[in-house]
């Protein structure tokens, strides 16, 4: 082992903060997982009744470039839950329940203070959205990962019924697009404002711009939104023909997975308020607006389609905006300016004399 110590991998310290996870882990746990955590394989043993056809829908993601900025603030405790969010986002739009997740972290060198916070964050995320953290892959590798650099990776897995799964077929010209405030960048679109903030502007992560609370390393590493508490709520009042998930690609790229084809979205520009860290970005970036609606979310982080019988009562559920509509169309997104709306001007009222 002192050789392999040596060459930069410690065996012995994995083992010893592996061992310190246990608590965390715990507080995941369902009924349906078997065993520990530790062993070659998750065990999980479901339970499907009421469902006529139980279907898994599985997923997997990672954090991207986040990563550089929670090293700069030497913070982990939030990356976790922002990779447990976004891959429960991702299978919540089909109509899915998570049921267990696993995670995968690449290192140079096992730092145990990074390790525990990422775990933390992983547990916090899991126990929020009632996904067993059911185990994982720590792999230290040095010379294909450099100094504190780390990966994160996770795959979900989850269940819906296939008689109530959400696909977008039921989607057709009339209906209205909900859009849910996102927390800020969530997890895409930072090697773009990374280079803009940190490379171009020279900025330091304590640094403010203008309107925005707090610094823009905060505002950076704010928790991406699990949207499965509103999604809960709103199908258990509302039908909801299709739901996206405005990751990579922003709501250009996104949408179109849902539309059938003979639909488009028509999204109006200036419907939602554009938060201060996305109009310092667009201003920086100088780029045209496709590409800043396909690079960031622009603060929409899930977008829902349905009827317009149903538009007030989705906005009331999910204290959203309408952010454009639906038309015939080649299954594509077309993004439009809202025309001002002409305000009458008001007149003194003459004094009777």
């Amino acid at each position: 082992m002192k050789a392999y110590a040596q060459a930069g991998v410690d065996v012995d310290l994995g083992n010893r903060v592996k061992a310190g996870i246990s608590k965390m882990v715990r507080s995941t746990r369902r009924p349906e997982v078997i065993g520990s955590i530790g062993g070659f394989g998750g065990l999980f043993a479901p339970n499907f009744k009421g469902m006529r056809k139980p279907t898994l829908v599985a997923s997997i993601d990672g954090v991207g470039t986040k990563l550089k900025v929670a090293n700069l603030l030497e913070r982990h405790d939030t990356i976790g839950e922002d990779l447990v969010n976004h891959c429960v986002n991702d299978i919540a739009v089909i109509g899915a329940e998570p049921l267990f997740f696993l995670d995968y972290i690449g290192v140079s060198m096992l730092d145990q203070e990074m390790f525990a916070g990422v775990i933390k964050g992983l547990s916090r995320g899991c126990a929020k959205s009632g996904c067993a953290l059911l185990g994982g892959e720590t792999a230290q590798m040095p010379g294909l990962y450099h100094g504190r650099d780390y990966d994160l990776v996770g795959a979900i897995v989850g269940v819906v019924d296939g008689k109530a799964m959400i696909d977008g077929s039921k989607i057709k010209p009339g209906d209205v697009i909900i859009g849910a405030a996102s927390s800020g960048l969530h997890t895409n679109g930072y090697s773009l404002a990374r280079e803009i903030i940190f490379n171009k502007l020279g900025m330091r992560v304590d640094d403010r711009v203008t309107g925005m609370r707090e610094n823009i390393g905060a505002a950076l590493l704010k928790t991406h939104v699990n949207y499965l508490p509103i999604i809960r709520k709103l199908r258990a009042k509302v039908k909801i023909k299709g739901m996206a998930h405005i990751t990579g690609g922003g709501l250009v790229d996104n949408l179109p997975r849902v539309l059938p084809s003979s639909t488009k979205a028509v999204i109006e520009l200036g419907s939602w308020p554009i938060p201060p860290l996305f109009k310092f970005l667009a201003a920086e970036a100088n780029v045209p607006d496709e590409e800043l609606y396909q690079v960031f979310n622009m603060g929409i982080g899930m977008a829902f389609v349905v009827a317009k019988k149903d538009e007030a009562a989705a906005l009331k559920l999910t204290g959203g905006y309408t952010i454009g509509r639906i038309e015939k169309g080649g299954g594509d997104v077309e993004l439009v300016s809202v025309p001002k709306v002409a305000t009458a001007k008001k007149t003194k009222k003459k004094k009777k004399k």
